[in-house]
């Protein structure tokens, strides 16, 4: 252990100016021995710091490094586990506790007393030992020379006891004068003893003076002995003096006591005066009713302006005076509990009164609104209830009052509000969806439930007469859509029932005008529910005061919320004004809602179409409603009314798919343009007239992506089911039309539809143009043909004329067979049959036969270049030219 004491002094500690005091082995207690040393230290530099630090191995093995080092005034506890029997365990308590198993007990003792003395020595707080030896802390251990280093102070940890503990170190002053002392003698450092003995005679000589300097000032102190004596006389004479003062002076203090006292009663009397003042000042002015107020609370007109705004002052006034904040003590006085009694009288008295005036006031105004009914029940208008309103408003502050003073009246009259307001306007409402639906039919069917109205009747027969003018527009039955069929080549109109029929609408010049009708009426209903609602909403939120939050029982939401701070818990709840206020605007207008998806229903019976009508303007309505409250009635009705519009709407893009599937051809007239191709047409520009500047121009896009795939796909299959018409003719004409229809109103959404569609157009153009010109020159194209063979199997071209079945002579003979004449009588028979499987309608005719013509010349020059290739120098030639050919086309095309 010496030399590992050594090897730590020198390597670790030396270069750190620290010096190595004790030293133990341990390991960790509970986990695998891994060793390593604890060491005791101190620095050489004031101020001392002491240190217990741990040092382990390396893992090689070859040398000791620092591993951690606490500071001795860090450690709190010592525990040596057992303080009687040898137990080689102990805890060292830093920040967390250290649990160690030392190598042997000696060892662990021996560290433990180091650190006790460490801590006697440099640290006022003092580390509490457990579980240690008394002995142990008492007696420091004995070490020999071998267990401290050589050149070590060994002070600390060996030799004797008593130098370590009387050691005092010397201060600056006194090392100060040692040096002037030894500097005086020569031989104070080669010579220590004689330094001594000389110091110990000066020290001799300097008691000796001493002791004479002290004999000879004993006269001196007699005489001051003297003096001390003649002053303790005076002081006794003084004392004397003042006792015979105080004497004299006490009969004055009990005057004095007698005087304060009686002072001290006055102004407690006088504090306890002006307190009870105070207090009846406070109860008076706080307390007090003025009697206008009285009166005004009893007997106060409510239906007046100035008898109003009295009441509305003294109800007011009443309310301060029952929510003053009594001070202690004021409850318990007889004459404020009979103030209170009175108050809660008048406070009951006028809360009853004001509750039944403003039931009257409710029943009164409605028969008033009543009478306006009959003027609004044959016009799309709807009864204005601002005066109904703005009579109201004035009970605003004492319906305020009410809500903080008497709920449960204030409850009352909110449902009897709402409970007559919903049945005037469900009557209301009603009427106004009547006369919508008149106007919108141009029956008078539903007008029968006027009759009981007083109006006059010249009226009555005028708004009739007005309501059956377009009453002709509606016409037939939906059996005739579902089958479709294609008549003759005449107008299109003709040909079938149109798409628009599908809503039992004629296909006439008309349905614009029904549908302009609709989406007036339509329009006028939304914009005469949105103000009435929001007048009534704005209405019910000043007249019931709902603008603030109110933590009022029976319809609050609660809303608790917990706040942890400082151990304190607070909750708080709120009253949720948008919640009430349209909680009160579905009990008043539960109609709406119903009404207006009947009227929907109506208008969709009407006009399928007129779904796109309503889809654009309820739209516009929900996202204007949604920009002044989201969460508000008018918002979430159209709202929900908006689903059933798009509903419709989706539905009508469906009927129209299934009729396309559903349209059946004639076997015995041409095709020519389908209804659903044309009826697309209409479809689409109505569409884009309704949908400009839109919110909801999404719906529309997925609309016409739907019903242009269901076009494409029936117009094909009406393609392979036609008999009487090429197939080629009826894809030609049908996707020219929707390429020039779709070129028109230049729709974004379906510009690769309209590439797809020209390209179908061209394809089958080319096709028809193929097919229906065949070769009108046919033996000479088989002529012709022959000779393409023969240079296939390897002839050479110029050889082909010494064929025996291709000579020249046969060539001649070929070419004869078709003279000019023959063949503009082909081409004019041709034209015949190509107009007859034309339709005017689309006016391809002129189209096709170009084509045609164009077809006609590339296979003659095809056979000019085999003529001249293959029989060189012949002079054979054709009997018609190229000019011949556009002539003839050109007479055949202008004699039709």
């Amino acid at each position: 252990m010496t030399a590992i004491k050594h090897a730590l002094q020198r390597d670790i500690f030396t270069p750190n100016d620290e010096r190595l005091l004790s030293i133990v082995n341990v390991c960790k207690a509970g986990k695998k021995k891994k060793n390593c040393f604890l060491c005791a230290t101190v620095t050489t530099e004031r101020p001392v710091q002491v240190k217990v630090v741990k040092v382990k191995k390396s893992d090689k093995g070859d040398f000791y490094k620092r591993q951690i080092a606490w500071a001795l005034r860090d450690l709190a506890v010592v525990d040596a586990k057992d303080a009687i029997k040898e137990n080689p365990e102990f805890d060292l308590h830093f920040e967390k506790i250290y649990k160690w198993v030392a190598s042997s007990t000696a060892e662990k003792n021996a560290f433990i007393s180091c650190i006790w003395k460490l801590n006697q020595r440099y640290l006022r707080k003092k580390i509490d030992f457990v579980n240690v030896s008394s002995q142990l802390l008492e007696e420091l251990p004995k070490v020999t020379e071998e267990s401290v280093p050589s050149g070590e102070n060994q002070s600390v940890t060996g030799g004797d006891e008593e130098v370590v503990d009387e050691y005092q170190e010397l201060n600056a002053r006194e090392e100060q004068d040692i040096e002037i002392m030894m500097e005086g003698c020569e031989y104070a450092i080669s010579n220590a003893e004689a330094f001594a003995e000389k110091l110990s005679r000066e020290l001799q000589v300097l008691d000796g003076a001493n002791i004479q300097s002290i004999m000879a000032s004993e006269k001196q102190v007699n005489i001051l002995m003297k003096l001390l004596d003649e002053a303790l006389k005076e002081v006794d004479q003084i004392e004397l003096k003042l006792s015979s003062y105080e004497e004299m002076l006490q009969s004055v203090k009990e005057q004095m006591d007698q005087i304060s006292e009686s002072n001290h009663l006055i102004h407690l009397s006088n504090t306890n005066n002006v307190k009870l003042l105070s207090e009846i000042e406070f109860l008076v002015n706080h307390m007090d009713l003025a009697k206008g107020h009285i009166k005004a609370l009893q007997e106060g007109d409510l239906a007046s302006s100035r008898g109003i705004e009295a009441c509305t002052n003294a109800a007011d006034a009443l309310l301060q005076c029952m929510n003053v904040a009594l001070r202690p003590g004021h409850d318990m006085l007889l004459a404020v509990k009979q103030q209170q009694q009175r108050f809660s009288d008048l406070r009951e008295l006028f809360a009853r009164r004001l509750a039944s005036h403003l039931n009257n006031v409710f029943v009164q105004q409605g028969h008033d609104q009543s009478s306006t009914l009959a003027q609004h029940s044959v016009e799309l208008t709807l009864p204005n209830h601002h005066p109904f309103h703005r009579d109201l408003l004035r009970y605003a502050k004492l319906m305020e009052w009410l809500k903080s003073t008497d709920y449960g009246k204030y409850e009352g009259l909110t449902k009897n509000y709402m409970d007559y307001l919903s049945r005037l306007y469900e009557r209301e409402i009603k009427d106004f969806f009547e006369v919508a639906k008149i106007k919108m039919t141009g029956t008078t069917k539903e007008s029968k439930k006027f009759a009981t109205l007083p109006r006059k009747e010249s009226a009555v027969k005028q708004e009739t007469e007005s309501l059956h003018g377009s009453s002709g527009k509606l016409t037939g039955s939906t059996s005739s859509l579902n089958k479709l069929s294609v008549q003759s080549s005449g107008n299109r109109r003709s040909q079938s029932s149109s798409l628009l029929d599908m809503g039992n609408m004629s296909a006439s010049d008309l349905d614009v005008a029904d549908r302009t009708k609709f989406d007036k009426i339509f329009e006028q209903v939304l914009s005469e529910l949105e103000p009435l609602c929001l007048a009534e909403q704005d209405f019910i939120s000043k007249f019931f005061k709902l603008q603030q939050h109110q933590s009022i029982p029976g319809t609050m939401v609660w809303l608790i919320v917990y706040f942890a701070c400082y151990n304190f818990i607070y909750l708080v709840c709120f009253l949720n004004r948008k919640d009430m206020i349209r909680q009160m605007m579905i009990k008043i207008f539960r109609c709406i809602e119903p009404e207006l998806n009947n009227l929907i229903a109506l208008g969709d019976k009407i006009d399928s179409f007129n779904s796109l009508y309503m889809l654009v303007k309820m739209s516009h309505h929900v996202w204007t409603a949604q920009n002044v409250d989201p969460a508000s009635f008018l918002s979430t009705t159209l709202g929900n009314v908006l689903v059933t519009v798009k509903r419709n709407f989706d539905k009508c893009i469906s009927n129209q798919i299934r009729q396309m599937e559903e349209v059946k051809i004639s076997k015995k007239s041409k095709v020519g343009i389908l209804p659903f191709v044309a009826e697309f047409e209409e479809f689409a520009g109505l569409a884009e007239s309704i949908f400009k500047n839109a919110e909801r121009r999404g719906d529309l896009d997925k609309a016409y992506t739907k019903l242009i795939r269901g076009v494409f796909v029936n117009v094909e299959k009406v393609a392979n089911e036609s008999q009487k018409t090429p197939r080629d003719v009826v894809m030609m004409e049908n996707f020219h039309h929707i390429f020039a229809t779709l070129s028109r109103l230049k729709i974004s959404c379906l510009e690769a539809e309209k590439k797809d569609a020209k390209q179908k157009y061209t394809d089958h153009l080319q096709s028809y143009v193929i097919y229906s010109l065949g070769q009108p020159l046919e033996k000479l194209n088989h002529f012709f043909d022959g000779v393409e063979a023969r240079v296939a199997q390897g002839i050479r071209e110029e050889e082909v004329s010494y064929q025996l079945a291709f000579n020249k002579q046969e060539l001649r003979k070929v070419i004869k067979e078709y003279p000019g004449k023959e063949v503009k009588k082909g081409l004019d028979n041709l034209y015949k049959k190509v107009d007859k499987h034309l339709c005017e309608e689309e006016n391809l005719l002129q189209v096709v036969w170009h084509s045609m013509q164009d077809e006609f010349i590339r296979q003659y020059k095809h056979f000019e270049g085999l003529i001249a290739r293959c029989y060189p120098g012949s002079g054979v030639t054709m009997e018609f030219t190229i000019q011949d050919i556009l002539d003839y086309c050109s007479s055949i095309a202008q004699s039709h």
